[in-house]
């Protein structure tokens, strides 16, 4: 009789565990909001989004040829109709065409651990350095032959500094001066910088640094790779690689729509295996990188 009545026991205990382990993997992973949110925008969607649930990929893992390095963010050049990404094993920064060919390769000298690289305004862009947290503002000609951070402006913040969880991605909002900064996770976090770059010398140097932590807590992610500001809407388009998605922010933080990097999703063949950078151009296409060197194309259908 005893052996009848542990069986029973046996397996509410291994269940109990079982449902444990999943409620901690669904928090871990953010299983729950993610969820939640699909399900709302499946039955009502937001109207005001950018809709990246309809964009689909136009250019899939092409790989960038000559470049073996891991590259790491993306940013857009309105004015040279090109992008630019970075390097941190050989710290490089590199202009790509919009079809993801190399067009030039700057050497970068001093600049620690560069991750992130965002452009600012005509030939001006702000790299990050990851590890101590620096934001170097660089100036870029056609006949610069390298960079070195020693000749640049420079900012750093300091805020809870984490070894290599530190800034991952830059986005710029070049009517309100403000620079978002992304800290990868161990806290995922958004600051806002405004003040740096420094545009008028004639006015005090005077940087503040502003957090949301209402937007940063809705953001159901692991991490936090890259950053995209949408001028024309207003909203902040946040890329995760270890949830292999981009989520649309509002200008209040408030998520929108999502861009899944998933096998089977956006008309990839093939999940993008480490998204690291993403920017948009003028009309909207949205260009991804993923470690070590493959390149993408989003375009949104037409309606």
């Amino acid at each position: 009789m005893r052996r009848y009545i542990r069986l029973p026991l046996i397996f509410l205990v291994v269940s109990l565990f079982a449902l444990l382990l999943a409620a901690v993997a669904g928090q871990h992973y953010r299983l729950f909001e993610r969820g939640w949110f699909n399900l709302k925008t499946w039955w009502q969607p937001f109207e005001q989004s950018i809709g990246l649930d309809q964009y689909r990929v136009a250019l899939e893992a092409k790989t960038i040829e000559g470049l073996d390095d891991d590259i790491s963010a993306l940013t857009y050049d309105p004015d040279r109709k090109s992008l630019f990404t970075v390097t941190n094993q050989r710290s490089e920064l590199i202009e790509l065409s919009l079809d993801g060919r190399v067009l030039r390769r700057v050497p970068l000298t001093g600049f620690g651990d560069p991750e992130a690289v965002e452009y600012v305004g005509p030939g001006s862009y702000v790299i990050t350095d990851e590890r101590s947290q620096r934001l170097i503002r660089v100036r870029l000609q056609d006949n610069t032959r390298f960079l070195d951070a020693k000749d640049a402006e420079q900012l750093t913040l300091g805020i809870g500094l984490n070894g290599n969880k530190g800034f991952e991605g830059l986005a710029y909002d070049s009517a309100g001066k403000r620079l978002f900064v992304a800290k990868e996770r161990d806290p995922m976090l958004i600051y806002e910088v405004h003040g740096f770059p420094h545009e008028n010398p004639e006015q005090p140097y005077a940087v503040h640094v502003v957090q949301d932590r209402k937007r940063d807590s809705r953001l159901f992610v692991r991490d936090l790779s890259s950053l995209q500001f949408d001028e024309r809407s207003g909203h902040l388009l946040a890329l995760s690689d270890e949830s292999q998605l981009v989520v649309e922010l509002d200008v209040k933080g408030k998520p929108l729509s999502t861009l899944s990097l998933r096998k089977g999703f956006q008309g990839l063949k093939q999940s993008v295996p480490q998204a690291e950078g993403i920017a948009m151009d003028d009309a909207g296409t949205i260009y991804l990188v993923s470690e070590p060197n493959l390149f993408y194309v989003f375009k949104k259908q037409a309606e």
